[in-house]
Formats: C-alpha cells, structure tokens, sequence
C-alpha cells in the first residue's frame, strides 16, 4: 500500500473516529438532559408541594400590660372580647364594664382610643356572627356594639383609624317587654335581622327575634320584635348559644344540652336533649365551629368534641363526630375565622391548635405562666393573641394549611352534614363557611380506572392485530395495515376527546342495547366467521391470496355493526318497556351516565392502540425466522409455533407494549376531560364517571389560588400522577428484563 493511501485511510479512520466520539458524546449528553429535565420536574413538584406539611409556627409577638396602658379613669373588669384588625397592628378589647379600647401593636400597645357605651351592664354576650358584643343594660334592653376600621393613606402613609358602631341602633333593643334584668343571653345576626336568647334573674327564658326593614323614605333600620318564652328549658341554665344561621339554641345544664330549633319564633321546638361529657369529665363550655354548623364542647379533662347534624332514617339529630385533647382541662376556646380550625388554652397555660377535617392536633405548647382570661385569633389566622392577668400577648402564627394532611388525602373524613365518612373531593364553594375536601383518593380511583378500561378494549385488539399483522399478514397488505395504524397515533386527542363526548356519548345512550349486542355479537360473529372459513371448499379458499384473509371480515364487522344498532329499538322495546337506561336505574340500581367509562374506553383505547400496535408488532416480526422455521420443521403447527415460540420470544416487547399503552392512559387528559362527567366518585361500574388527576389539574388550576392549600394540593395530585407513570416504567422495565433473560437463549 503506498504512502498517499495509507494516509488516506488514516485521514478517513480519524474522520470516522471523530463522528463515532461525537455522536456518542452527543446522545449521552442528550440522554443526561433528560435525566436531569426529569429530576428538575420532580423536584419542583417537591417544593411546591413541600409547605402543606410544614409543621405550625407560633412566634412571640407584642406583649404589654393593659394596667400600664390604661386611662387614669379607666376600669379594666373582665374581657368579653378580644381581637385585632385584619392587617395585624390595632388590637381591640371589649370589657364587661362597657368600655372598648384600641391599642397599637407598631407602639407596643399604646391606648390608642377608647370609648364607654354609656350604661350600666348587667350581662355580656359575645355574638357567634360577626364581631359583635352584646351588652345587657337596665330595663331588659340590649345593645349591640362592633369595632369598624377605616383605612386611609394621607401623605402616602396607610393609616387605620378604630371606631366603635352600634349597627342597629345606639338605642338599647328591648328584648323582655317587662324589663326585668337579664343575668345570661346569647345574640346572633343575619343581615338585618337580630336573635337574642336570655335568662332573666328570676330564671326565665326569652327569645326575641328582631325583623329589620329599611325605612323607603329615610333610610334608617326600622326593627319590628316578636318576643316569646323558650319551652322546655331546665331549672339551671348554666350556657346559651346560638347558631349564626339563627336556626338553633343550644342550652347547657350540667352536662346535658338542649337543642332547640328557633327559625320559627312562633314555634320554637325542644328537638333533643344530649348529655355532652366526655367520659369521666363534665362539660366545661360550648363554643361553635366557623359557619356555625359544628358545636364543639369543652370537658374540664381536656377533651374537646365534634358534634353536628348527621341524616340518618329521614331525621337529621346532632351526633358525635370526633374528638381532640388539649393538654389540660380548656378554660377557652376559639374558632379560626372562615377555617375549620380552632385554639384552645388550658388552665396550666398551654395552647393547642386543632383542625377538624383531619381531626388533628397541629400546636401544643405552654404559651402562658397563669390561666388564660381571654383568646382570639386575627382574620387572616395569622396572629394569636393572649389575655393573661392583665398582659395581652400576641403571637405570629403560620399555619396556612392546616385542612391538608395525610390522613385529610388518603382516607375516609367524616365532612360536616355527610351521613358517614368518606373519600371526597371537592375543591370549591361559594359559600364561606366551606369545609374543603381534599381527598386524592377518588381522583387517583379515577385515573386507575380510566385506564383500566381503556386498555380492556385496547391491549385485546392491538396485540390480536400486532400479531397477525406481523406472523400472519402478507407482506403488501402489512405494507399498507402498519403505517394506517400508526398513523392514527398523530390524531389529536383533543378531537377523540369532542367526538366521544358530543357524538359517540349520546349514541351509545340512545342505542344502549345496541352497544352491547356489537360487544357481545361482534366477536362471535368472527370466530364463526372464522370457523366456517376453516371448512370452506378448498377452491373457495384458494380464490383469496395467503395472507389477505382478514379482508373478508370487513363486511362482516360492517354487517354486524348494522345490524346491532338496527335491533336496539326493538330489544329495547321487547325487554326493557323501551327505556334502556330508566330500566338499569329503577329495576337494577345502576346509575347511567351519558358520560361514562364505556365512552371513555372506548375513547381512550382508540387513542392507546396504534402505540401498544406498533411496539407490539415491532417485537412479534423481529423473533428469528430461524426459530419459527425450526419449530415448523419439527412438526409443530402454525398456532403451535405461535404460542409456544413466537410469543413467548417477542414477550418483553409485547409487555413493554401494554404499559406504554397503559403510561399514555394513566397520563390523557383531553379525552377523559371531554368524554367523561367529570364527577369524583369511587363508582366501578362502566355505566358511571369518574374524574382523573390530569383531568382534574386542568379543570380547576386555572382557578386556584396561587399558593393556596388548593393550588398546592394540585401540586400534588401532579406528584402522584408522576409516581404512577415512575412506578409503571420500573416495574415494566424490571418484567421485561426478566422475560428478556427468561427467553433470550430461545
């Protein structure tokens, strides 16, 4: 070889060399990008997700002595109520003495105004409404005194002015027409309409509800009372409460309450009387839930319990629930504003912090030296304030999801007004007083179930046409087959998703008998169909090439679709008195839905067959012909060959196949999102809905709230939507590694 060639092929091998290097630098790198991509995924989702279980923070705030920062003519008495404005920094208290005072927590609590309603108090009573006191005063009248800010930026420079408002009336309301002093009394307010519950010195019960009606002509608040004696009260009424919905009265003697039902003042009805107590323990107080619907009920061993209405036998009675403990007998409780979360404080100083939807005990720590007199929590849930002797302490408190833990996800609550625990999911509400239900369990059902059906009609038809496409088919039609199928893999699914909902939905409803005769007959139509080709004359058989048999079945599988859809009408007339889906409700119990999981796996298998198809019949046409030929030349037949050698070869490809399909499944969202009712219900039936995670995080992120328990819990719902499809691919990939090594020497 001369010298020129020899540098020629040097030239030409470095060349090669150098394309090798770069191309194997070139997909090592890409597939460490992947890799990477996926674990940035995967830990942004973490993060996301990572605040709904961060444990309560409660932090020392603002402490300071309401002696040292009283007026000189002041006169502290005892607290009735406690709170701060909703940007944290003008903290009010209300006094049994009738006077209100403002304190500024940027100024260590300095006075900043305060104000005496002018009359001598008999009662106090803290209203379950709003932030609203009642004051007893003289001659059985009542009055009714609220904090009001306003907000204002002068010089640029916020600035929140406190007043004191009587928002119906700086007149007392007379609530006992013979005015005789009122020792006891609850109040509760709906718009303009006013509920008061009292005891009288002498031991009587009233209610007296107040109409309000705007004045046309001046504006003013024109209240019209209705006052009547409460029936059925006990000799010793120790407590009164009433629901914010002015639906109930609750009276506590001893250990025993009475409910009461009060929307109508002219027929007030003892519904029940409940003995309350923990076990061993005596009731030390009631307090309500935000939104009213929840009583819970304070015992002096620390053990506070959940009661509220549960249906059952067509009546609705207030039930026992659940139940917390607090570290030592409760002196006070409150409830956390628009959450169903509440505090409590012992008489050894400790505070606790609960959530109901999880029953769970978020915070528990000694937070005070001596008993607790008074406690509240701010509007936003983010501050913690104290009253202990005379010292109020405030407390910075971050507990932004507390309705989000794992026994709140992942198993059956019992949710206020549901008959029995169970997995809920729903979001969302347009009322305040929402209990969120947050439970992954029916939506993680939903994606399993989808997908179950979706490859109960897929895996069937795309590995019975894999295998024939590739061991029976002929060349030139498999030439034409395999592209076609593939090729379907390119449809939108967005367009399967508007097809099945708004064409193939309503079919199936209107033709219910009709679907099922095409699943039942359309199979045994083939495999007679079949049959009878197998005895057919010879000659007959030879007039079709080797290979193109299945062309013959078109028109069967045409005739037979025709055929059932045309025989609907009168099986449902004949069997089902021509209502199909009246039938499965009424005479069987199953609930129909238009769309449900038949359309959705029907829908959705379409989608995932031409992938399962395509990887399937890949593995089924690359088994060695060595091995076929070898097992034909030994005697054994076509079908033999197929089961015993074909299949079990291509089996790791055939395996891989259907969890692609089943990972695609897992992961659709458009088609479940368009072909089903999108309703999240654990239901196994294929005439019902279901709702998916990839469904569900499109539906409602748009719509969350950034940062929000919802937003963050869709986080999640994503998290666990990535472990499904993670857990699949390994376990995929470790059953065809196994089958691999099981059949390679074949």
């Amino acid at each position: 070889m001369s010298t020129q060639t020899q540098a020629i092929a040097l030239s030409g091998s470095r060349k090669r060399w150098l394309k090798d290097r770069l191309a194997q630098v070139s997909v090592t790198a890409g597939g460490i990008i992947v890799l990477l991509a996926l674990l940035l995924i995967f830990l942004y989702l973490l993060y996301v997700v990572k605040p709904i279980f961060d444990a309560v923070k409660v932090e020392p705030g603002v402490e300071f002595s309401l002696l040292e920062k009283a007026a000189p003519d002041q006169t502290l008495g005892k607290t009735v109520l406690l709170g701060v404005e909703e940007q944290n920094e003008l903290v009010y208290r209300f006094a049994d003495t009738g006077e209100v005072s403002f304190y500024s927590l940027p100024q260590q609590g300095k006075l900043v105004s305060s104000l005496n309603i002018g009359h001598e108090v008999t009662s106090t009573a803290q209203s379950s409404s709003h932030n609203l006191v009642a004051y007893g005063v003289a001659d059985g009248g009542v009055m009714l005194v609220s904090p009001k800010f306003t907000v204002s930026y002068p010089d640029n420079i916020r600035t929140i002015e406190p007043q004191v408002i009587f928002p119906f009336g700086e007149q007392p309301l007379v609530v006992d027409e013979e005015g005789r002093t009122l020792s006891q009394m609850s109040v509760a307010t709906q718009g303009q309409d006013v509920l008061v519950a009292a005891m009288t010195e002498s031991g009587k019960g009233l209610l007296t509800r107040f109409v309000g009606k705007e004045n046309f002509m001046t504006g003013e608040l024109e209240l019209k009372s209705t006052q009547v004696d409460i029936p059925g009260l006990p000799a010793e009424v120790d407590q009164l409460l009433l629901t914010p919905n002015l639906r109930f009265l609750f009276a506590r003697s001893a250990n025993e309450v009475y409910v009461f039902d009060v929307r109508n003042i002219n027929k007030v009805v003892l519904r029940n009387v409940l003995t309350m107590n923990a076990k061993g323990a005596n009731i030390s107080g009631l307090s309500l839930l935000s939104g009213g619907n929840s009583l819970l009920v304070a015992n002096d061993n620390g053990q506070i319990s959940q009661w509220f209405e549960v249906a059952r036998d067509g009546k609705r009675e207030f039930t026992y629930i659940r139940d917390f403990a607090a570290e030592d007998d409760v002196s006070q409780i409150t409830s956390e504003v628009n959450r169903k979360g509440f505090v409590t404080a012992s008489s050894n100083g400790s505070v606790d912090i609960f959530h109901t939807t999880g029953g769970s005990r978020l915070f528990s720590a000694p937070l005070a030296t001596a008993a607790v007199s008074a406690l509240a929590m701010s509007p936003r849930n983010s501050m913690l304030l104290m009253q202990s002797g005379d010292t109020i302490s405030t407390f910075h408190v971050e507990n932004d999801h507390p309705e989000v833990t794992m026994k709140a996800l992942w198993t059956k609550i019992w949710y206020e007004g549901y008959p029995e625990p169970q997995y809920v999911w729903q979001s969302t509400s347009g009322s305040s007083d929402f209990e969120s239900k947050l439970s992954l369990v029916p939506i993680s059902f939903g994606t399993l179930k989808a997908a179950f059906y979706a490859l109960l009609f897929a895996v069937p038809i795309a590995i019975a046409g894999a295998v024939y496409t590739a061991y029976f088919m002929s060349s030139g039609l498999r030439k034409v087959v395999k592209p076609t199928v593939e090729i379907m893999e390119a449809l939108p699914t967005v367009i399967l998703g508007f097809l099945a909902g708004l064409w193939l939905a309503p079919l199936i409803e209107s033709h219910l008998p009709g679907m099922v005769i095409l699943l039942v007959m359309l199979p045994l139509s083939i495999l007679l169909m079949a049959l009878a080709w197998h005895h057919a004359p010879k000659g007959l058989r030879d007039l079709v090439p080797e290979g193109w048999q299945c062309i013959i079945l078109l028109p069967l599988v045409v005739f037979v679709g025709w055929l059932s859809f045309a025989l609907s009408p009168w099986v449902e007339n004949m069997f089902f008195g021509g209502n199909a889906r009246n039938f499965l409700s009424n005479e069987l119990g199953i609930g129909f839905d238009q769309r449900n999981s038949l359309v959705v796996g029907i829908a959705m298998g379409f989608a995932v067959i031409p992938t399962i198809f395509s990887i399937a019949e890949d593995a089924v046409f690359s088994v060695p012909r060595h091995l076929t030929n070898g097992s034909l030349a030994l005697g054994a037949t076509t079908w033999q060959t197929l089961t015993r050698v074909v299949m079990l070869t291509a089996s790791p490809g055939i395996f891989s196949a259907v969890m692609m399909g089943l990972g695609r499944a897992v992961g659709e969202t458009m088609i479940v999102l368009m072909a089903t009712g999108n309703t999240p219900v654990m239901d196994l039936s294929v005439f019902s809905g279901m709702r998916t995670l990839a469904a569900n995080i499109a539906v409602e992120m748009p719509e969350a709230e950034v940062n929000s328990s919802h937003y963050r819990v869709l986080f999640l719902a994503a998290f666990v939507l990535f472990i499904f499809t993670f857990l699949f691919n390994t376990v995929a990939e470790f059953v065809r590694q196994r089958l691999r090594d099981k059949y390679s020497s074949m």
